[in-house]
């Protein structure tokens, strides 16, 4: 991940307030806070700022079993759970080398393990500046045992509450004194943010690393591997643009209390921030009934959409399947009737390429205006081609209309009354106005607003 800002990131063994000192930092409950080990998996950015010096933090996995980050448990003959760790690890690693200062978290309920050295003498190699925390220390009985931790040879440790902030800001003004310069942020530039969603394991993170070039995120098929919202930034084609890669969701009976509840909560945010949705569906498995849910989802929320038929490297076709398989998806997404479809395969990159180009041409949609005459057109020649709905014998009359926003497109329309307006009409002006204009992949809203002139 190119950054302008000097990176910190926070690595320690599981469960020892890693994503709480995260979110302290950030100032938002971004990272999963759950008092069971191994909570978070994937390596999670966020931006802070501290008398002035503004820097990039990386929550990471713990650093279980050093052993495996040095490729120990991680070849041919490894567990599944082993190759599991695995994954973590690299990710802890790749967040080390990026990082300009390090935080070793420590817990100072827990007292000195064995673990913390290994993990000490794994940092030593980074030959980066790192600064022990020594956490959970409220209590003044755990403030004056954090001496023990001297015997990591890291310097100076210092007692913390990532909790309630009690010495945090010590450590900041610690850090920020060691961060490498950074020029001061120029007028920030205009990014595209696309969010990945989809059920569970139906490829999210693979799309993400194959879109990326690079192992990004952990790509697992154990459904629920990714749990926090991950963010990345690119530059395609001169536009910068943040995926969001996210959890999957799934349909609210089906969600399961604690850890996974959070992460579809965290999804549902993702999306919120996302201008661009790609609705990731299993080719094999065709849209099911938790995909239409998801889809509810992201229209709820009038983001626009990319629909991408995943693993269509394993479905056996012929020269009509992809237009089959096309005219089935329209039929159950006909909610969604203005989406693009494309067929993709993350694993072999197959039409991969034609994602981002996709997306940028449905945000750039998602942003259109329509000037006010051009609505009055629209709906001038709409209102003359149609029958007119009528109510006891009283006609519709439309007056003017216009378009009021973007993102989504809104548009306001002045009528004689608003009850008059039956929903298959509206769905007649949409069309219309997507006939003048596709809006293609995008959501509109259309207002009535009563308005009864005097002749």
């Amino acid at each position: 991940m190119r950054v302008r800002k000097p990176v910190v990131a926070l690595v320690g063994r599981p469960n020892v307030g890693k994503s709480t000192l995260f979110n302290r930092l950030i100032g938002r409950p971004t990272a999963i806070v759950e008092n069971v080990p191994g909570t978070t998996r994937d390596r999670i950015y966020g931006e802070s700022d501290w008398n002035g010096v503004g820097f990039i933090v990386i929550d990471t996995g713990g650093l279980e079993s050093p052993e495996i980050m040095r490729g120990g448990k991680t070849g041919p003959g490894a567990s599944p759970q082993e190759q599991f760790a695995g994954y973590v690890q690299n990710q802890a690693q790749v967040a080390i080398d990026e990082a300009d200062a390090i935080i070793l978290l420590v817990d100072g309920r827990g007292g000195l393990t064995a673990a913390d050295e290994e993990v000490a003498a794994v940092l030593r190699l980074s030959d980066k500046p790192i600064f022990l925390a020594v956490n959970k220390a409220e209590s003044q009985q755990v403030q004056q045992n954090a001496v023990e931790f001297w015997a990591l040879g890291l310097g100076e440790p210092y007692p913390i509450s990532a909790y309630h902030g009690d010495g945090v800001a010590d450590l900041l003004d610690e850090i920020v004194k060691v961060l490498p310069p950074h020029p001061v942020d120029e007028e920030k530039e205009e990014t595209i943010g696309i969010a990945i969603v989809g059920r569970p394991n139906v490829g999210k993170s693979s799309l993400l690393n194959a879109l990326v070039g690079q192992e990004r995120s952990i790509v697992s098929e154990t459904p629920g591997t990714t749990r926090d919202p991950i963010d990345m930034e690119i530059v395609y084609d001169g536009q910068r643009i943040t995926l969001i890669d996210t959890a999957g969701i799934r349909r609210r009976g089906r969600v399961e209390q604690g850890i996974e509840q959070y992460s579809v909560l965290r999804s549902m945010r993702a999306i919120d921030r996302a201008d661009v949705a790609l609705l990731l569906i299993d080719a094999q498995e065709g849209v099911t009934a938790q995909d239409m849910h998801v889809a509810g989802y992201v229209l709820e929320r009038n983001k626009s959409v990319v629909v991408l038929i995943n693993k269509w490297d394993a479905v056996e076709k012929d020269s009509n399947t992809m237009i089959e398989y096309t005219n089935t998806v329209r039929q159950q997404l006909n909610f969604m009737s203005y989406v693009p479809v494309l067929f993709i395969s993350a694993k072999t990159r197959q039409r991969v390429n034609k994602v981002l180009p996709t997306a940028l041409q449905v945000a750039a949609a998602r942003r259109h205006r329509l000037t006010t005459s051009e609505v009055n057109q629209i709906l001038t020649e709409a209102y003359d081609a149609a029958q007119i709905p009528t109510r006891q014998g009283r006609p519709l009359r439309i007056y003017y209309g216009a378009q009021t926003d973007s993102e989504p497109p809104t548009f306001v329309i002045f009528v004689n009354d608003k009850d008059l307006v039956h929903f298959s009409y509206e769905r007649y002006l949409e069309n219309r106005i997507r006939a003048y204009y596709p809006f293609e992949g995008t959501p509109i809203k259309l207002i009535f607003r009563s308005h009864e002139r005097e002749k």
